[in-house]
């Protein structure tokens, strides 16, 4: 134990050592030559010279792997920004609820390739007419208070079963909802997938509230 110990004290100091005086390959150049260490990837071993060279390929693949995961990034969220912008024209465009509703619903799934969505709204429409747009659908109570509670987006499979509003057809296996907002909760925005994975807890929000933020505009010229 004891030769243990001092085996581990004498390597720490060595590190130390090597740390704080850099220069001390380069008077002792022959060591780089002689001494072998494990090769990590395979029997035998390899000169000091070579497992440096092994390391920095390594991070230079750990670099080349995360450049590659941010230029990815960087694309999804430019063609996610494109197709947001196009929303927004659209939905300027509108000029009633039934073109908002077309709008947002052929923008949803041509462009962001989501199956299925709709709008809840339970505030009053501006035009008595517009009373009969299935927005304006009664709402049951569990699934209009558990939208008013919403405080970010909310991404996963249905909550639960009680929220029959909410729930748009059979087939759908996960959601991305968002409140709709004037002031206060006017409705509740939901987009549902037939792909389980589509929508999940873990992912990011912006875009999806970004959606109930521009509808929520749009609204605002329609309903009080």
């Amino acid at each position: 134990m004891e030769n243990q110990a001092n085996t581990i004290v004498n390597e720490a100091e060595v590190a130390a050592y090597l740390e704080k005086n850099p220069q001390f390959f380069s008077s002792h150049t022959g060591l780089l030559a002689t001494m072998h260490l494990p090769n990590p990837h395979g029997s035998g071993t390899v000169s000091l010279a070579e497992r440096q060279q092994v390391a920095q390929r390594e991070k230079i693949h750990q670099i080349d792997r995360k450049y590659n995961e941010l230029l990815r990034f960087g694309i999804e969220n430019d063609e996610k920004s494109i197709k947001i912008h196009n929303l927004t024209l659209a939905l300027l465009n509108a000029n009633s609820l039934t073109e908002i509703t077309e709008a947002l619903n052929n923008s949803l799934q041509n462009e962001f390739g989501i199956s299925s969505s709709k709008i809840m709204l339970w505030a009053e429409p501006k035009n008595t007419e517009d009373l009969s747009l299935s927005l304006f659908d009664e709402v049951d109570e569990n699934s209009r208070n558990w939208a008013e509670a919403l405080i970010e987006p909310y991404c996963g499979k249905l909550p639960n079963e009680d929220l029959v509003s909410i729930k748009t057809n059979d087939n759908a296996k996960s959601y991305a909802m968002t409140a709709l907002e004037i002031g206060n909760p006017v409705g509740l925005l939901v987009m549902a997938s037939d792909d389980e994975k589509r929508f999940y807890p873990e992912m990011g929000t912006v875009f999806v509230k970004r959606i109930g933020e521009l509808t929520s505009a749009a609204l605002t010229r329609f309903v009080i």
